[in-house]
């Protein structure tokens, strides 16, 4: 197993920094973009781009490129919502996501207002739609970047962090252990689990709060502003 991850880790490193950088930037990107990200893996790329870093420096640039990344395809979203939502939402490809979606989108953004944005980051099918829900509210571009910031910081810092740290350590680790190969297979496993079951948790806690909320009050709800 050491052999295998020490091949990987050097395979990852052997790669241009910049490249690695600007590649995991634009991956993140187009997985907070407009729909992109029901069906593309930004969060893998950004991993095995962590993997990658050998210095602090080369961790703070990749983190810095992966947020800038996430800002810009969050900011694309809600462009598109503000300028042709309800084109979008109407068009096939709005369709086969599901009326059912949008109308969750809504009602989400409606409940929590700039929490609902902060959350979205880290629940699926909801980080892609809530961007283009929020532009289609009339919610203002500057309180949705002041929501949407620190939510990408602090899921940049979880996916980096956490891997770069696995792979800083692992040679250190493979010099006294055997088993070194396996704690960073262990680690790697443990974080994608524990994003997976977060999202899983925080998703059916928000469906929860948001089938009683709307049970409370079914009009008011309708009519709640955004900017709350």
């Amino acid at each position: 197993m050491n052999e295998i991850v020490l091949w990987l880790i050097d395979m990852v490193q052997s790669v241009d920094p910049v490249l690695r950088t600007v590649l995991a930037g634009v991956a993140i990107m187009l997985e907070t973009s407009i729909l992109i990200g029901l069906i593309f893996p930004g969060d893998t790329i950004v991993l095995v781009a962590a993997i990658g870093v050998t210095s602090w420096s080369e961790g703070i640039i990749l983190a810095a490129a992966v947020v800038t990344g996430a800002l810009v395809g969050e900011s694309i979203g809600f462009w598109l919502g503000r300028w042709a939502g309800p084109h979008i939402r109407t068009s096939w490809l709005g369709r086969r996501i599901g009326e059912v979606h949008w109308q969750r989108s809504e009602r989400y953004l409606l409940r929590r207002g700039g929490i609902a944005i902060f959350l979205s980051r880290f629940l699926p099918v909801l980080h892609s739609l809530v961007p283009l829900t929020v532009g289609m509210s009339g919610y203002s571009y500057r309180r949705f970047i002041a929501w949407t910031l620190p939510a990408c910081v602090l899921w940049t810092s979880v996916y980096v962090g956490v891997a770069a740290g696995a792979a800083g350590s692992y040679k250190e680790l493979a010099q006294k252990a055997h088993y070194a190969g396996y704690v960073f297979v262990g680690v790697i496993i443990a974080l994608l689990l524990l994003v997976f079951v977060g999202k899983k948790i925080l998703a059916k806690r928000e469906e929860r709060h948001m089938a009683q909320e709307t049970k409370r009050h079914p009009r008011s709800e309708a009519q709640r502003d955004p900017e709350a």
